[in-house]
């Protein structure tokens, strides 16, 4: 795992969600984004994408199964709990109320959050394909060819 360096197409000021596209709850979270980040403060990369493939290989993550959203802002990564912190408090009022729970220990808010995410396609179903952007919402998206 290399975290001295930016991770690919990552910029230092760049602010990215990466999230399971098949994944309808993911969907759900990166339409929530889309809808709530009026400022434009976050870029969304699918797992599945040639950009999210690099970016997990970057930090040592696997490629082909995903158990937790990822955050990535510069060089640093967030995982689980503490990636939807980070974005629900750069959403400003009221999202970031939401951090309230923060004070709850790590790994009791981590074991939840893995309770959500590794039954997340039984819970909330799965798409059979990866989800295009609309195109008044393709520049929300991490994309290298653009």
């Amino acid at each position: 795992m290399n975290t001295d360096k930016l991770p690919p197409y990552i910029s230092a000021s760049d602010r990215v969600i990466l999230f399971d596209d098949v994944c309808k709850l993911c969907n759900a979270w990166s339409n929530f984004i889309i809808k709530h980040d009026k400022h434009r403060l976050f870029k969304l990369c699918s797992v599945q994408s040639e950009e999210g493939q690099a970016i997990l290989l970057h930090f040592g993550l696997p490629i082909d199964s995903y158990e937790t959203m990822l955050y990535v802002e510069g060089n640093q990564s967030f995982q689980k709990s503490d990636a939807f912190f980070q974005v629900m408090t750069k959403l400003g009022f009221p999202w970031k109320m939401a951090c309230i729970f923060n004070v709850i220990p790590r790994p009791v808010r981590d074991w939840m959050y893995d309770r959500i995410a590794l039954n997340r396609y039984s819970l909330f179903g799965k798409y059979d394909y990866c989800t295009l952007p609309s195109p008044d919402h393709k520049t929300r998206f991490l994309n290298a060819k653009l």
